[in-house]
């Protein structure tokens, strides 16, 4: 586990504090960085927005290539724009470190982080293995029959998540974008939170209504491209390179990627900068207890593929080195994730041993193969022995260094379904559906790694994800008994009870993969022993199974914790009963003791012994 410090200590001050709009008593100090240009202004309703009444701004030296200029009267709240000019009429420009703004076309707002209200907050994140995640999308997630979400109407959907035991979420990137209505990967501003969701003090609303509830917030950040629309970085000075975009960018093939030309250029320290910036921003200023870098594949090769020489983006692999020692020097614990989806294992090495230097990334090597057995129709097509790979994950050195799901935005959206719609499509309520979608979150919540939930699964939402489609809250009434089962996984997982310890412990060992009767049987344990040894047993298969032996680490009772075929999970569950283990002293699956146990179709079983 992590010792994390109950209240955020840094030394260093944060570099964003010199560029941008600097709020001080009487005035504030505009700096931005325009090297090319010939001249630069600042305009704004401090001055009636009247271009004969710019304030011109000077050069701070020969070669930093920024500007600056300090503007009695100007004051939080106060809206600004840059006047660039290198040839030709002035471009007006939003201010790229701009912290609020009032669209993704509109104007920068000075904003002074100490107004923030953070009241006597002291919160401490949950140590990283012990973490139960949940991602969402605001304007989804907490939408209502007025609208679209905000942060404020998140809030009160944050008391659903604290009852279902969840002590983390994952938000989507909820930076300024064009439009009112995206998945959030198309930033426009790095630094300002989406105005349609509530601005600034909305989302610090919403981490401090989270922290009072014991909930973890993260934040999706995206620096593997930029826009590509509604963005004032494109050739913000006047300069570029042919048809590519200027200072802020690679200008050269190196720009392209998926989602435009528009690919930051790391080999400028400017621009590492002002990337840095920004996530040192979320995390001191704002409190934020992670984050999450989209796609990092993408910043450290062209078209996603490491292993491919070619076409690997040196300057990219060092940006993300650099960044995540900075910020680990700074909080260093604070969870940095990668979306890298390669099981490499670069990705988590330290940077000072040529790693990328993050904590933990997601894990394709556990959500393709899991999903894939639990959507194959017929029985005899499952890989058991993918699965167990899946559940242990080998070759980390900790739990905490991979991301586990079945769900996330990226597979439930794009031509990809929920599970439960994928295993019988059209009919996502069925007997089939729901009892695989249950094991999918047993198999998820019980395997090394840190767990993740997409917004919804709790209740078994089928339909896919649409930015314009708000979740299904009636579901929570028609699948209840479906959320009860993911609240008692979650308790199990997270050892509210004091008698699964193991299962957010370092260890995991597959006991058995019968591949006849579809059962696979896995140990979780910390330190071994009472309340922390814990036995999962999964039935990949249609059929029960009565009378099963299982191997135990010892002798005496084993309580069954839960069952995931239990009639009070879901109509048609029950089939069959299932009981504690009487443990006897007789050899199976290598342990000095066994049980015959009973387990349902399409069911999980978790047995421990009282402490």
């Amino acid at each position: 586990m992590i010792a994390v410090p109950a209240v955020p200590t840094t030394a260093r001050p944060s570099p964003h504090a010199g560029m941008g709009a600097l709020p001080h008593d009487g005035g504030v100090t505009f700096r931005v960085w325009a090297p090319n240009a010939r001249n630069v202004a600042v305009i704004g309703d401090f001055c009636g927005w009247q271009p004969g009444r710019k304030r011109p701004m000077a050069r701070d030296d020969g070669r930093s290539g920024t500007w600056s200029v300090f503007v009695p009267g100007a004051a939080p709240g106060s809206e600004y724009r840059f006047l660039v000019r290198r040839g030709g009429p002035y471009l007006w420009r939003i201010d790229p470190f701009a912290r609020q703004v009032t669209g993704s076309v509109g104007n920068g707002v000075v904003f002074d982080p100490r107004h923030l209200d953070w009241g006597d907050e002291t919160f401490r994140s949950p140590g990283w293995d012990e973490l139960v995640l949940y991602e969402l999308h605001i304007g989804t997630f907490a939408a209502d029959e007025h609208g679209p979400g905000t942060f404020d109407k998140a809030i009160g959907r944050l008391d659903h998540l604290a009852w279902l035991g969840v002590n983390a979420v994952e938000v989507m990137p909820p930076f300024e974008f064009a439009g009112t209505v995206s998945w959030g990967y198309n930033p426009s501003h790095l630094s300002a939170i989406e105005s349609s969701y509530g601005g600034p003090f909305a989302f610090a609303r919403f981490v401090r209504a989270a922290h009072a509830r014991g909930i973890a917030v993260f934040l999706d950040v995206v620096h593997n491209h930029l826009g590509p629309t509604d963005l004032d970085l494109w050739r913000f000075d006047g300069w570029r390179k042919g048809r590519y975009g200027g200072i802020y960018f690679f200008n050269d093939r190196r720009a392209h990627t998926p989602w435009g030309s528009t690919r930051p250029d790391y080999g400028r320290k400017q621009v590492r900068n002002f990337l840095r910036d920004s996530a040192v921003m979320w995390l001191e200023d704002f409190r934020v207890d992670g984050l999450r870098l989209d796609g990092t594949n993408f910043i450290r090769s062209r078209w996603g593929d490491v292993r491919n020489p070619g076409e690997y983006i040196r300057p990219g692999h060092d940006y993300l080195a650099a960044l995540t020692a900075d910020l680990r020097e700074r909080q260093p614990w604070k969870l940095l994730v990668a979306e890298d989806m390669q099981r490499d294992p670069v990705v988590t090495r330290p940077s000072s041993a040529g790693g990328l230097g993050f904590h933990s990334q997601w894990d394709a090597g556990f959500v393709h193969p899991v999903r894939a057995a639990l959507e194959a129709p017929r029985d005899e097509d499952r890989d058991l022995h993918a699965v167990a790979r899946a559940f242990v994950g080998h070759g980390l050195h900790a739990p905490h260094e991979r991301v586990v799901f079945t769900e996330s935005h990226d597979e439930v959206a794009n031509g990809k379904a929920r599970v439960p719609e994928s295993v019988t499509p059209g009919r996502a309520d069925s007997w089939h559906a729901r009892k695989r979608a249950a094991l999918g979150l047993a198999i998820t919540l019980t395997a090394r790694g840190l767990p993740m939930l997409f917004q919804g699964q709790d209740f078994c939402e089928d339909r896919w994800f649409d930015d314009r489609r708000p979740l299904s809250w009636d579901k929570r009434e028609r699948h209840g008994g479906f959320l009860h089962l993911v609240r008692d996984l979650i308790a199990l997982r997270r050892n509210r009870d004091g008698v699964t310890w193991g299962l957010h412990g370092p260890n995991a060992r597959i006991l058995r993969v019968d591949t006849d009767r579809r059962i696979v049987i896995a140990h979780r344990w910390r330190r071994g022993g009472p309340g922390d040894d814990t036995i999962v047993v999964v039935n990949l298969s249609t059929w029960p199974v009565h009378g099963y032996p299982i191997g135990l680490p010892r002798t005496g009772e084993w309580r069954l914790r839960i069952n995931t075929d239990s009639p009070v999970y879901g109509e048609g569950f029950g089939s069959v009963v299932s009981s504690d283990a009487d443990a006897q002293p007789w050899w199976c699956d290598g342990y000095p003791a066994g049980a015959l146990v009973d387990i349902g179709p399409y069911a999980a079983l978790v047995y421990s012994q009282q402490p």
